[in-house]
């Protein structure tokens, strides 16, 4: 592990000492959000990021030694494996350079260079290596499959073709090479239907090492598509001149001839094609990785919008042909009723006086409306009843996954008699008061708020976006009480059969008073007692404590703070004794007396003086309206406020309360240069923006924050 640890540390830059105790406390199976936040001292106060960099690290590394360990065994069974052979083995720090070493020994399907073999060709392509003419001796290696003297000279250069592409020390440079000055470039596909989508890759060439990744991943879409065919452009005289010149060093005359011969056949038909599919596969994973990154980074600050709790909202599920779903949802988001109207045609007047009724009949304040089809009718309706009631407010919600939940097994058990088709309006309605509680219900590759998203690695995307919503909902905390399974089941050590039983034993016992109370849980052992309990909160439970982010294994020393102080969490009182404490170097005294460090001190102090806070109200509120704009309300020039609502490699959309959200370009959104947008903005941010241009025909505004 300490070998392990410095190769790490030198990866990520950071300390040996804090590496290795993240790497015992994964392997003691302790959980990520369990490690970052109540283990700080061991690991030097590293993130959620950092520690799931380690982990990712550690497993690359166990898997090269597997992959070193299987290879040596192979060489070995061949009976090849030389002490030179296998300090180099051992020496590789990566796969390609590990594979590369192999290449030569690795099993294949039968190629030219085994035929050529198999028919005793190997000593007529020694004497081309030695410098020997093979021409007047090749009579004597004819076969049935080599009946001609010139087709034997052909089978020694196929071997000499395969031995030349299998060379670590040719591949190595080669793909060196192609990483530094290569080129990949997409050509129109022949018989392509000429979709314009691809129209920017029919022509495209960029360098190697300065592609974008979003450029990778259209490309490679449109291979899929049968528009696009890509590849590697490569110096190729340059490279075939120093593979000659390393191969052929002391050879003259036809020996050199015969072996050049193989050498450009061996580069053009083998080394060629094989690093252009390595370097196109590490694009492609390069891409994949930023991609998933991007919706990553996009999904937590989706997730950590602010909530709107207390409302009794609408929730409108819009719709054209068969009508807009609505559901209105009470202040814990119970459903208190559902309905459908028409908005488009000529029950539109029907339409405002259902919804004037119901907001009237359960006082509603808030309405969510999805962004789906219909919206831009619906927007307009409920513009017009916010006109005539100042109490009313809307907000349209981005309804990504709405009808991927409404179809699910969650949707299914909370409402089983409900028509699917009015889940959705729920989902929506519920996504304004508790964005989190909501989406964690919905695969995360159905949130609308990434790029290539169903073109990426589906194993890599899952494992990061399943990463993401863990963090969150730990960062945040559940409600022991109110949780859903799906909130319940993301907490640190809880998985979905032990969610079951905990709402379960919660309906037994009508509720939990006490975080104690989960060791009655069925399968709930000491081990996963330990990892969630610190991220499950009781209001006005028995134990104040159990309200707050402080884990059960520092209540002792809570509870002296509070009984040294004489008061309760979150008052003024205690707030100001604590700094009695804290001056008077008390407070240190006990840290020390309970074992307490100095990270975890700070904790219990914030979680004592806040208790129940949730680090989303930090965050600026969602941007509610009472009027609706249109393309034809815009000029160019105009200043208006719009909201983030999804960022990616060359800018963001942004709701400025049209159907279609704007585009701000990367270039827009700084006097200065922007490499990536994400340092500048993020999901939820509210913007000041200037409008670049309105095209009505494609329904497209351009902006800028630059003004």
């Amino acid at each position: 592990m300490t070998t392990m640890a410095k190769q790490i540390a030198e990866r990520l830059d950071l300390s040996p000492g804090n590496v290795r105790a993240t790497l015992r406390l994964l392997d003691k199976s302790n959980t990520v959000p369990f490690i970052a936040r109540y283990r700080k001292e061991q690991t030097g106060n590293l993130d959620e990021v950092k520690i799931r960099k380690i982990a990712a690290q550690a497993n690359q590394i166990k898997k090269l030694e597997k992959r070193r360990e299987k290879i040596l065994e192979t060489i070995q069974e061949q009976k090849k494996l030389t002490d030179k052979l296998k300090r180099k083995l051992q020496k590789a720090s990566s796969f390609s350079e590990l594979e590369d070493l192999y290449a030569p020994y690795q099993p294949r399907r039968t190629t030219r260079a085994t035929r050529a073999r198999e028919a005793g060709l190997e000593p007529l392509a020694q004497m081309i290596k030695q410098g020997i003419d093979p021409r007047p001796k090749a009579a004597g290696f004819c076969s049935d499959d080599y009946p001609q003297p010139h087709e034997a000279v052909g089978g020694a250069r196929d071997i000499l073709a395969e031995e030349i592409a299998d060379d670590p020390q040719i591949r190595r440079h080669v793909r060196q090479q192609a990483r530094r000055k290569g080129r990949f470039v997409s050509k129109k596909r022949r018989g392509a239907d000429g979709d314009p989508t691809y129209a920017i890759y029919r022509d495209f060439s960029a360098p190697v090492n300065r592609i974008k990744p979003h450029q990778v991943l259209a490309i490679r879409r449109g291979e899929k598509d049968k528009e696009l065919s890509a590849g590697l452009e490569l110096n190729d005289k340059t490279l075939l001149r120093q593979i000659v010149s390393y191969c052929c060093k002391k050879l003259t005359g036809p020996a050199k001839k015969q072996y050049v011969e193989a050498i450009e056949d061996g580069y053009k038909r083998l080394l060629h094609p094989a690093i252009e599919r390595q370097i196109k596969s590490r694009l492609e994973a390069q891409a994949d990785r930023h991609a998933i990154a991007n919706f990553s980074h996009n999904l937590k600050n989706l997730l950590m919008q602010p909530p709107l709790p207390g409302h009794v909202v609408l929730g409108l599920d819009p719709g054209l042909r068969n009508g807009c779903k609505i559901a209105v949802v009470g202040t814990t988001g119970k459903l208190l009723e559902t309905d459908k109207c028409f908005v488009h045609d000529n029950r539109r007047s029907k339409a405002l006086i259902k919804l004037r009724e119901l907001v009237k009949t359960h006082n509603v304040e808030l309405i969510a409306i999805g962004n789906g089809t219909g919206c831009r009718e619906t927007e307009k309706i409920v513009a017009e009843l916010a006109s005539q009631n100042q109490a009313v407010q809307y907000a349209v919600v981005n309804e990504a996954g709405a009808s991927v939940y409404s179809a699910s097994k969650i949707a299914r058990r909370e409402f089983p008699e409900l028509d699917l088709s009015y889940r959705g309006a729920i989902s929506i309605g519920r996504r304004l008061q508790d964005p989190l509680a909501e989406l964690v219900k919905i695969p995360p590759q159905s949130i609308g708020v990434g790029m290539y998203q169903h073109d990426v690695n589906q194993t890599e995307l899952q494992t990061a976006l399943e990463a993401v919503v863990e963090d969150v909902v730990n960062s945040v905390g559940v409600d022991l009480n109110s949780a859903s399974i799906a909130l319940l089941q993301q907490v640190a050590g809880i998985g979905p059969t032990l969610a079951e039983n905990i709402l379960e034993q919660r309906e037994k016992q009508s509720g939990f008073s006490c975080r104690k109370e989960l060791k009655k849980v069925s399968e709930m052992g000491d081990k996963t007692y330990e990892q969630c309990a610190g991220f499950l909160r009781i209001r006005g439970g028995k134990q104040p404590l159990d309200n707050t982010g402080i884990h059960p294994e520092n209540y002792p020393f809570a509870s002296t703070l509070l009984e040294t102080a004489e008061a309760k969490p979150g008052s003024e009182k205690l707030i100001e004794q604590l700094e009695v404490l804290k001056t008077s170097g008390r407070l240190n005294q006990l840290a020390e007396q309970y074992q307490v460090g100095r990270l975890t001190l700070e904790d219990i102090i914030n979680g004592l003086k806040t208790p129940g806070r949730d680090p989303r109200e930090q965050l600026p509120p969602v941007d509610l309206r009472s009027d609706i704009l249109s393309l034809d309300n815009l000029k160019e020039g105009m200043i208006l406020t719009g909201t983030v609502r999804n960022v990616v490699d060359f800018g963001a959309f942004v709701d400025i309360g049209l159907k279609n959200d704007g585009l701000l370009h990367i270039s827009q959104m700084a006097e200065r240069y922007i490499a990536d947008p994400h340092d500048e903005i993020s999901i939820g941010d509210q913007l000041k923006l200037k409008i670049l241009s309105v095209d009505s025909q494609q329904n497209q505004v351009s902006l800028s924050t630059r003004f």
